[in-house]
């Protein structure tokens, strides 16, 4: 299938152009960005004129920032098209749901991507937390935002999520392996003077059976970084580190080789995307970002020291 991919910039460079590359089921046909392109691949600066100039596209991959994600992705389901949406699907919960409308409406498919549920321990994680009770699950997400987002300005502002844009690919694993629903009940987050968003988070959820749950995400880590999700049962404790490619039970690495890699998450998700087109499918779960929208609302802010790029 040809498809076009919109909004070339860091996480389409990386992530989304190699996988359409490698994937047998999709021929990269045009690009739409102001100033990004893909070398061999027709390139627009204007989606309607893409949409119109290229019938034959029948599918678009939207990796743009989230505030302007609604409008091409409006556009795109409106001319006929199947949209994939890079996480997190959209600025605000509404726009989600008024885009599965749309979808439903126009008869194509949608796909609203978490990619660390590609992760390659994420799958184990949940198969071995099924029948097990769950005491404490404590989420340390931490990393760099210089190293991880250099430039991107967007991400302090209204609609970027701050923290909470890594911070979503946390929850997006726990609400995947966790067999039960669970819901934020506090949050503090921690905002610049100079940004919109916060830089840190502590939050605190309900869990049905009373098990301890908390994230911790900050976007200031010097070294390391961490992306770890540990969880602690009647059976023993789980950990899953390097954002869901290791799977580590109590105390022995049970990873074993089923065809993952470390970089591989994007490939799934554009296979998936083929399957959910394939089957005229709407693949739409918004559970992660309710997380996030919950902490804005409930969240206690801090004002903390300027950020300085």
């Amino acid at each position: 299938m040809k498809i076009a991919l919109v909004g070339i910039g860091k996480i389409a460079v990386d992530q989304h152009v190699p996988a359409i590359a490698a994937a047998p089921d999709w021929d990269l046909a045009a690009t739409v960005s102001r100033q990004g392109t893909v070398d061999g691949v027709p390139a627009f600066t204007d989606l309607d004129a893409m949409l119109k100039d290229c019938p034959d596209i029948r599918v678009v991959s939207l990796c743009l920032p989230p505030v302007p994600r609604f409008v091409a992705a409006q556009a795109a389901i409106r001319a006929g098209r199947h949209v994939m949406l890079e996480k997190p699907p959209g600025a605000t919960l509404s726009e989600c749901h008024a885009l599965e409308s749309l979808a439903r409406a126009q008869r194509v498919s949608l796909f609203a991507t978490w990619h660390s549920r590609e992760a390659a321990g994420v799958a184990g994680a949940k198969a071995w937390l099924a029948d097990k009770t769950l005491r404490r699950l404590s989420v340390t997400w931490k990393e760099d935002v210089r190293r991880w987002h250099p430039g991107q300005d967007w991400i302090w502002q209204p609609g970027g999520l701050g923290v909470f844009d890594p911070g979503i690919n946390a929850l997006s694993i726990v609400t995947e392996i966790l067999p039960d629903p669970i819901h934020v009940t506090s949050a503090v987050l921690k905002v610049p003077e100079n940004c919109q968003t916060p830089i840190a988070a502590s939050v605190g959820f309900y869990h049905p059976q009373g098990a301890e749950i908390t994230a911790e995400l900050d976007f200031l880590q010097q070294g390391e970084q961490i992306w770890t999700i540990e969880a602690e049962t009647d059976q023993g404790t789980l950990v899953l580190s390097g954002g869901g490619a290791r799977l580590t039970i109590n105390g022995k690495e049970t990873l074993e080789d089923t065809g993952f890699s470390l970089t591989g998450e994007y490939p799934r998700l554009y296979a998936r995307m083929a399957q959910v087109v394939g089957d005229g499918d709407i693949d739409m779960d918004l559970s992660p970002m309710r997380h996030v929208a919950d902490a804005f609302t409930l969240g206690r802010r801090v004002s903390v020291a300027p950020f300085i790029e």
